[in-house]
């Protein structure tokens, strides 16, 4: 397995390491040790040494759901995404990757979605199509939202008309590449995704990321992989701050109490954690999770929950138990993957998305 030296590193030291094992959403969930930061450096250390071969450890590279907890936390600079993801591109380079995954790679690269879907729902293909005239907006809502929570697609567009500001929102979206990014990492078929996205973007003079993990990979990932669009860049979060600031959106105080779910893209990746706040605070009374900002805990996603859906499903349950443990009962989230994570394993606790949080 060709690895950089910079990533030998890494998992060289994470190896000899617990002190983020307590703070990774999978091995929490799973309570098994490979599930773990430290665990997974274990494993590609002794495929390094020849030990095992690459594929008795991808099922384990394809646990770590890249939010990078383990990474904020490491006093010392280690990096177990940096590991995982090279591991996942040298096993794509060198045919080894898990027949489940690739079909899902496959699907990325036949219908622009790894949930093989080639239509959207009725309800969101009438609100985009509301949209279709060239603005100097765009309002990317990336493939998670158009093909795995289209309701709450749907919602995005609503509380942008509600703004009464002009935007557009394409039918014919090409895929940002975030999901091969995740599948993959910077294997050729993710910097064509991006480079053909970032042309698309370049008509407009803002593209407005619904998604924080789109919003995460083109204001971060891309230009890493030398992809940059000339548009100004900005999350769907971002967005609606300026506008409730701004007075076009009208915010009317409810009487709900509710907790915000950072998603890690925004907090972490992106340090944006003020904006979302300063929107529910004038929609709602505003709580703290336990673990916020910078400190989050993953909530799941969609794409993972494709090939261990019973994992996901325990992640959710234990981030809405953070919750219930404060006394707290309703759960704002910014990510629709998240939304949907939580909302399916959801009994005694309300989860609610920032659109649903506006729209009522």
């Amino acid at each position: 397995m060709n690895l950089s030296e910079k990533c030998k590193a890494h998992v060289e030291s994470c190896r000899f390491c617990w002190m983020c094992h307590h703070i990774c959403p999978i091995g929490n969930a799973t309570g098994q040790e490979r599930s773990t930061p430290r665990g997974r450096a274990l494993g590609i250390s002794l495929v390094q040494r020849e030990a095992i071969g690459l594929e008795e450890i991808m099922d384990n590279v394809y646990e770590c759901a890249l939010c990078g907890a383990c990474v904020y936390d490491c006093t010392t600079g280690w990096d177990p995404v940096l590991f995982t993801k090279e591991t996942r591109l040298a096993a794509a380079l060198d045919g080894k990757t898990p027949a489940y995954i690739m079909a899902l790679v496959e699907k990325c690269l036949t219908t622009g979605n790894a949930y093989g879907k080639t239509a959207l729902c009725s309800t969101l293909t009438e609100a985009i199509n509301a949209h279709a005239e060239k603005t100097d907006t765009l309002l990317y809502l990336g493939a998670d939202a158009r093909y795995a929570a289209c309701t709450q697609a749907v919602k995005a567009i609503r509380v942008l008309e509600k703004a009464g500001v002009p935007f557009t929102v394409l039918l014919d979206e090409a895929p940002s590449g975030a999901q091969l990014d995740f599948l993959i990492g910077a294997a050729n078929e993710t910097r064509e995704a991006m480079a053909a996205a970032a042309k698309q973007m370049d008509a407009y003079k803002t593209v407005v990321f619904y998604d924080p993990n789109d919003a995460k990979l083109f204001k971060q990932t891309a230009k890493e992989y030398g992809v940059e669009t000339a548009a100004s860049l900005s999350t769907y979060t971002a967005f609606l701050a300026a506008l409730v600031k701004d007075g076009k959106l009208a915010a009317k105080k409810g009487d709900k109490t509710v907790v915000f779910q950072d998603p890690f893209q925004l907090a972490r990746d992106l340090e944006e954690t003020e904006e979302a706040r300063s929107v529910i605070s004038a929609f709602a009374e505003l709580h703290e999770m336990h673990l916020n900002r910078g400190e989050t805990v993953w909530a799941g996603n969609t794409l993972m929950a494709e090939y261990i859906p019973d994992v996901i499903r325990l992640v959710a349950k234990r981030r809405i138990l953070n919750a219930k443990s404060l006394g707290e009962n309703v759960i704002v989230t910014a990510s629709p993957s998240e939304y949907v994570s939580l909302k399916a394993v959801a009994e005694d606790v309300e989860i609610l998305s920032i659109e649903d949080l506006i729209l009522a």
